[in-house]
């Protein structure tokens, strides 16, 4: 028999217009758990959250906590009654200390004083428990995003809620941060907090949960014990079909665009990059696989002009070598998708139509940097179409859209210039599962047209799903390339993280 819950959401319903984001919405999470919930972008994960947080009213259905029957619940209310938030999208005041961030409208008070020392004293435990070594009187938007995400989970725990929400917490966080902040949850839980945790990141939510909730168009479509699950399943249930349909079949390309070769030999960068060659040709998919410091990175910004090589040389499809700039490589149509879409794929205080015509207009040597409002509507109109971007028109903000929109609006400014090569660098980051399958399809389709492209992902199956050959990375060092359908995760995840190549997948190998 199971526990009574912390929280038992009944037949919850929220609409806007004609659009249903909760269909009578049914979940239950047991005090001292990490519940997670997980579903592709719009299947109403953040509609529930921001319900169970006061921050959206539902139409109907009820909400009891601890017992209680939750009424006209408000952010306020929420508080009071225990339950913290951490949104995806970060609440701070760049422009205000840590500390200011951290007791934001609750500032404590001593003699009739604002008490920075008391403050500090009562943050101080907290910070350390997750490991956050920061100045307190330091500007918060001084820090890397994954420092300011761990200081608006220290502003939530210092309320000490008993339900805590985190939406797509480690988004930002690198590897050692996430490891972290499990055990802070672990801790929090072992301590009987409910923790209700959204992530798309479905490795990481079988390592940390307790109880898994799959919600498809607006619904609650599965729920059971994690260990009673797989992620095949969990999968299937969030999109309706195989995992495996989620990579495009491979296509071939003409022999007139298999002419055309990127080549690299004797590339090296000092303490990143040692002595790699290896040749792309135009109509395959080539995956580089590694590590962090692997270099995997730094060949895709030495080949974009971002950084200057120290030996070595390169032949791109238009017979010439390295580009001396950024501007020069888009100049020369070689195009570079970033892994952090918000803070260097986009502007995101501009719409979708400024985004798409960005590069095109800016570093065409052809086209006018100033594009009237029909320019920019015919850009925009032609990447929507051609990546069906859901968005309601060209002038839409773009920070409205999904996340999935979001990149495909990236992909799509790079592809106005027309690219010889595409680098991708994690296309398919911080995206659902849905979104990264169309993002596959729409890799495979323009690389079948004749072009280069090199794809670097932190996915194992996705390298082994997506590509035609991998080569991988280890300390600086190619050590492998080989075709992609010759790996499996195990060994791929093996050769990554020593170096260590079987005999059947040592470089040069057929």
């Amino acid at each position: 028999m199971r526990p009574e819950p912390a929280i038992a959401i009944r037949g919850l319903v929220k609409r806007y217009g004609g659009v249903v984001a909760l269909d009578g919405v049914d979940l239950d999470a047991v005090r001292g758990s990490v519940h997670a919930v997980v579903g592709e972008n719009g299947a109403g994960k953040s509609t529930l959250m921001k319900i169970l947080a006061g921050a959206v009213q539902p139409d109907s259905g009820s909400i009891v906590l601890n017992g209680e029957v939750l009424e006209s619940q408000s952010p306020q209310t929420a508080r009071e009654r225990g339950i913290g938030i951490v949104y995806q999208e970060l609440s701070l005041f760049p422009n205000r200390s840590v500390l200011a961030n951290l007791f934001a409208n609750r500032e404590l008070v001593r003699n009739g004083l604002l008490s920075n020392r008391a403050m500090v004293e009562r943050a101080a435990p907290t910070l350390a428990e997750i490991g956050l070594r920061v100045d307190f009187d330091r500007p918060v938007g001084f820090l890397p995003i994954g420092e300011q995400q761990l200081v608006e989970l220290c502003r939530v725990l210092l309320a000490e809620p008993t339900v805590l929400i985190l939406d797509e917490p480690n988004s930002a966080l690198s590897e050692e941060e996430t490891s972290r902040l499990f055990a802070v949850l672990r801790g929090l839980a072992a301590e009987g907090i409910t923790i209700l945790y959204v992530s798309h990141r479905l490795e990481e939510v079988f390592a940390i949960a307790d109880r898994i909730t799959v919600m498809r168009n607006g619904r609650e479509v599965l729920t059971a014990d994690r260990s009673e699950l797989t992620i095949r399943e969990v999968v299937h249930a969030m999109i309706g079909r195989s995992e495996h349909e989620l990579f495009p079949d491979r296509l071939s390309a003409t022999a007139e665009a298999k002419a055309r070769v990127l080549g690299v030999k004797g590339l090296s960068v000092r303490r990143r990059l040692h002595d790699v060659s290896f040749e792309a040709r135009a109509g395959e998919i080539v995956g580089l696989a590694g590590i962090e410091g692997s270099g995997v990175s730094d060949l895709l910004l030495v080949l974009f002009g971002a950084l200057r090589p120290d030996a070595g040389e390169v032949t791109f499809p238009d017979g010439r070598g390295f580009p001396r700039s950024t501007t020069a490589a888009a100049r020369r149509r070689i195009s570079l998708v970033p892994a952090d879409r918000r803070r260097q794929g986009l502007m995101l205080d501009q719409d979708v139509a400024r985004n798409i015509a960005h590069v095109s207009a800016g570093a065409l040597a052809s086209r006018s940097p100033w594009l009237g409002r029909r320019g920019l509507a015919a850009s925009a109109r032609r990447q929507i179409g051609n990546l069906q971007i859901k968005a309601p028109s060209p002038w839409s903000q773009v920070h409205h859209l999904s996340g999935g929109n979001q990149q495909k609006v990236v992909i799509g400014k790079w592809l106005e210039i027309a690219p010889d090569v595409i680098l991708l660098d994690d296309p398919a980051r911080g995206v659902d599962v849905g979104a990264k399958g169309e993002i596959f399809r729409l890799v495979r389709s323009v690389t079948s047209e004749g072009r280069v492209v090199l794809f670097r992902s932190t996915e194992l199956p996705e390298l082994i799903g997506v590509c035609d050959r991998i080569l991988v990375f280890y300390r600086g060092r190619l050590m492998s390339d080989t075709a992609a359908d010759a790996f499996d995760s195990a060994t791929l995840l093996h050769a990554i993280n020593t170096g260590e190549v079987p005999e059947t997948h040592e470089k040069g190998a057929p």
